[in-house]
């Protein structure tokens, strides 16, 4: 069964650079696609980031020019690197896989002061 870890997340003030990691485990393969939603109360769950075992990558619109995403040397690993943020990507941010059946992390708190 394959378990997907967060690290990182905080407190940053808006303007502030902040750094997420996720480490998946329970397959000797690599999964297929890997990446990132958030979710704020009342919200459904929205796409940041994804990235494919190929390194095809997807961005939502609103954070595209300020988020990378990439894959880890290590496999099943995936980062995402926030920059430039702003409150309005305060949420909790869930890491996702997905192979032949898709995967969730336990997610973690982002939040950006003003």
């Amino acid at each position: 069964q394959v378990q997907l870890v967060e690290f990182g997340g905080g407190l940053v003030q808006a303007g502030g650079s902040l750094g997420l990691s996720c480490a998946g485990s329970g397959t000797p393969f690599s999964l297929n696609v890997m990446g990132w939603y958030r979710q704020t109360p009342g919200k459904q769950r929205e796409l940041v980031a994804t990235i494919s075992s190929r390194g095809a990558t997807n961005y939502a619109d609103s954070v595209k020019g300020r988020f990378t995403i990439s894959r880890g040397g290590a496999k099943n690993t995936v980062f995402l690197q926030m920059n430039s943020l702003t409150s309005e990507d305060t949420a909790v941010y869930y890491c996702y896989a997905q192979n032949q059946w898709t995967h969730w992390g336990q997610g973690t708190q982002v939040t950006v002061s003003a």
